[in-house]
């Protein structure tokens, strides 16, 4: 394996500022990932996770700053870098009148897949979800858990290199939440998946990961684990996490 800081940067922010009319809501963010990197993005509700979400997939117009996708920054070609990400939002998309099947088709189609090429691709990702067997099943039967399954599912099929997951374990029960959490890890660690993680769950975030601490709009801390708890003075993430966020309420 090359050493992470050899390798080519997967998502850079950088001076990312946002404001709802006239309240601030993020305030020169910045940070980048790596493939391979397993990237925690943790803050409370209302840090802004789900507001740089929003720009970093274009739903939002940022209006300062730069995102830069392995290479190819938003401003020159949004749709190349969208391309190369896959993403699971906050709030269910899936079709729940549609089969699990069809919504992946339908994805696989916005993309552009061929069917000759999407259907081994539907095959392969839900059964590394363990759900080959609901292929057919309406959306509607299945449990919270296993949608979020197949939310996983479809953002893998184009192959991205760039996985954005926005508190993607919220409302699951503990299983639920250690399978995802383990598969996305995976990927990583066998498929140099670069990966960020939207979380408040600080358990969520073990010792090999990175972290991005975001607290009302702006970023407190970045990098590996053991570095967030030697700048925090802390013992644990919990209370390096209360420690930097505290000082600044």
């Amino acid at each position: 394996m090359p050493d992470s800081l050899t390798l080519p940067i997967a998502l850079e922010v950088e001076g990312l500022t946002h404001r709802f009319g006239t309240r601030k809501v993020l305030d020169s963010v910045g940070f980048c990932i790596r493939p391979g990197d397993f990237t925690v993005l943790l803050g409370q509700n209302g840090a802004g996770k789900t507001t740089l979400f929003a720009l970093i997939t274009r739903l939002y117009h940022a209006h300062q700053g730069r995102i830069v996708v392995f290479g190819q920054p938003f401003r020159a070609d949004a749709s190349a870098a969208l391309a190369r990400m896959g993403v699971v939002f906050q709030q269910p998309t899936l079709d729940l009148d549609l089969t699990v099947q069809q919504n992946l088709e339908y994805h696989a189609a916005l993309h552009g897949m061929a069917g000759a090429v999407a259907a081994p691709r539907i095959r392969d990702e839900l059964a590394r979800v363990g759900l080959a067997e609901r292929a057919r099943d309406r959306v509607r039967l299945l449990s919270g858990g296993q949608k979020r399954r197949v939310e996983l599912a479809r953002a893998l099929l184009h192959d991205p290199a760039l996985l954005l997951l926005d508190e993607p374990t919220a409302g699951l029960d503990m299983e639920s939440r250690g399978f995802l959490l383990e598969h996305v890890r995976r990927l990583c660690r066998e498929q140099g998946l670069a990966v960020l993680w939207a979380t408040h769950l600080i358990d969520e975030a073990d010792d090999d990961a990175r972290v991005v601490v975001l607290h009302k709009g702006r970023v407190l801390a970045s990098g590996p684990v053991p570095d967030i708890l030697a700048q925090a003075g802390a013992a644990t993430l919990k209370d390096a996490f209360e420690h930097l966020t505290h000082a600044k309420n």
